[in-house]
C-alpha cells in the first residue's frame, strides 16, 4: 500500500496502534510506503493540478474501454514528456500572508 501524505508531522504508526490490535497494526505498518510532500509548497496540490490537466486535455469524453483508457493517457504522457512540461508553483509567502490573513492573529502594539 502506499500512502502519501501532505503533513510530514502526522503521527502514522501511533494512529495505527490506536486504532488496531498491536499486530494488527504491525502487519498494516509493514505494508505501507509512506511518501512525503515536500516541506515547501504542496506537492499533493500539485498532483491535482496535473489530474486537472490530464482530465480537461485527454479524458474530458467518454472512452469505453480500459484498454482505451491507457493508450489514451499514455499518449498523453509522451507529448507532456516530450514538451517537457512542468508545473510552476506561485503561491508565495506574501500571498500566502494575505490569503490566509483570517487564519492568524493580529497582534496589537
Amino acid at each position: 500500500m502506499r500512502l502519501v501524505q501532505d503533513n510530514v508531522h502526522t503521527p502514522m504508526f501511533a494512529s495505527l496502534s490506536q486504532a488496531f490490535r498491536p499486530e494488527e497494526a504491525r502487519r498494516v505498518a509493514r505494508r505501507l510506503a509512506i511518501h512525503s510532500t515536500p516541506k515547501h509548497g504542496s506537492g499533493l496540490h500539485m498532483a491535482e493540478t496535473e489530474l486537472r490537466i490530464l482530465h480537461r486535455q485527454c479524458l474530458d469524453r467518454r472512452l469505453d474501454a480500459a484498454a482505451v483508457v491507457q493508450q489514451e493517457v499514455g499518449l498523453w504522457e509522451a507529448e507532456r514528456n516530450e514538451a517537457k512540461a512542468t508545473l510552476h508553483w506561485r503561491f508565495t509567502v506574501a500571498d500566502a500572508r494575505v490569503k490566509l490573513k483570517h487564519i492568524y492573529p493580529s497582534i496589537q502594539i
